[in-house]
């Protein structure tokens, strides 16, 4: 059996699975926000209660936002900065009296979807978390690819390519940057733009709905949205070139991106030919804590 968790700047949820990838129970509780040692505590009770409902023992993977610095074992550029500069996986594994495995969540993404997903076999899967912020995984013959500084496919935090001269420098990120894709293809980013446009504040939500609806200026927004997003895609595939991009977030739900991002990719694609299919997360919010019990390979 696998326990997966995927650690929220609101909640944590843990799901555990058999090695066929059968869910057999799963449960979810609010995050200490601000407080490590009651994360810690949160996350090992979870993972006792699941093993007490199905009475078996598991392997344990976690999906953070942020990731594990080779350097020093700590981690770094989690949004739930309380995490930040802590020895996460040491403590985690001390304080479960087992060893568990860390990744970054959109790259839990990736490896659940290019395991029994909506890109299962294919051989390089590329991750796209469009949310609340915006972020990417890497996932190679099902496994994470981080790399040596535990940054692969951290593509929310690249500049938007090709910006017009209304778009420099671009709003400014947390991570302190202006610019980044996160600004700009982020449900924040979506809500930003339009507020903009129009003085009025809507979510996300809120404009897909209209969008749908065909209320002009939602389609404004929604189109430029889809032109941004293929431009940060363009890039991926310029420099990587994945067998398959996978939505997940929020804003993976909004159908129309399937449709309009296939005919936008070659305008910005080194030599016009576009193939890479662009697919929704088959396992939807659950792709992350998934991939974090996938995170252990298959020993069968």
């Amino acid at each position: 059996m696998r326990i997966g968790i995927d650690l929220g700047g609101t909640k944590i949820e843990a799901l555990a699975i058999d090695e066929n990838g059968n869910e057999l129970t799963r449960h979810r509780v609010e995050t200490p926000r601000d407080d490590y040692k009651g994360t810690i505590a949160a996350m090992v009770d979870l993972v006792r209660l699941l093993e007490s409902q199905t009475g078996r023992r598991a392997t344990v993977g976690a999906g953070i936002p942020g990731s594990i610095s080779e350097k020093t074992g700590l981690v770094k550029n989690a949004n739930s900065t309380w995490l930040n500069g802590k020895p996460l996986d040491r403590d985690f594994s001390a304080a479960l009296g087992r060893e568990v495995r860390i990744a970054n969540d959109a790259n839990c993404l990736a490896v659940s979807e290019a395991t029994d997903g909506a890109a299962a076999g294919k051989h390089v899967v590329f991750g796209v978390i469009l949310g609340t912020g915006a972020g990417g995984g890497v996932a190679i013959d099902g496994r994470v690819h981080a790399g040596p500084n535990g940054t692969g496919g951290e593509w929310g935090h690249n500049p938007l390519p090709w910006p017009t001269e209304e778009e420099n420098p671009g709003p400014l990120c947390y991570c302190g940057k202006r610019g980044c894709m996160e600004t700009w293809v982020s449900g924040t980013g979506m809500a930003r733009d339009y507020h903009e446009l129009t003085g009025v504040r809507r979510t996300a939500r809120e404009i897909i709905e209209d969008f749908d609806a065909g209320e002009p200026k939602a389609v404004r927004v929604v189109d430029r949205l889809e032109d941004r997003l293929a431009r940060g895609l363009a890039i991926i595939i310029n420099i990587l070139d994945p067998d398959a991009f996978v939505l997940g977030g929020g804003l993976s739900l909004t159908q129309h991106l399937y449709e309009s991002l296939p005919k936008r990719l070659p305008a910005y694609v080194f030599g016009g030919e576009v193939d890479t299919p662009i697919l929704q997360a088959r396992f939807g919010d659950s792709s992350g804590v998934r991939g974090a019990a996938w995170l252990w390979p298959n020993t069968r």
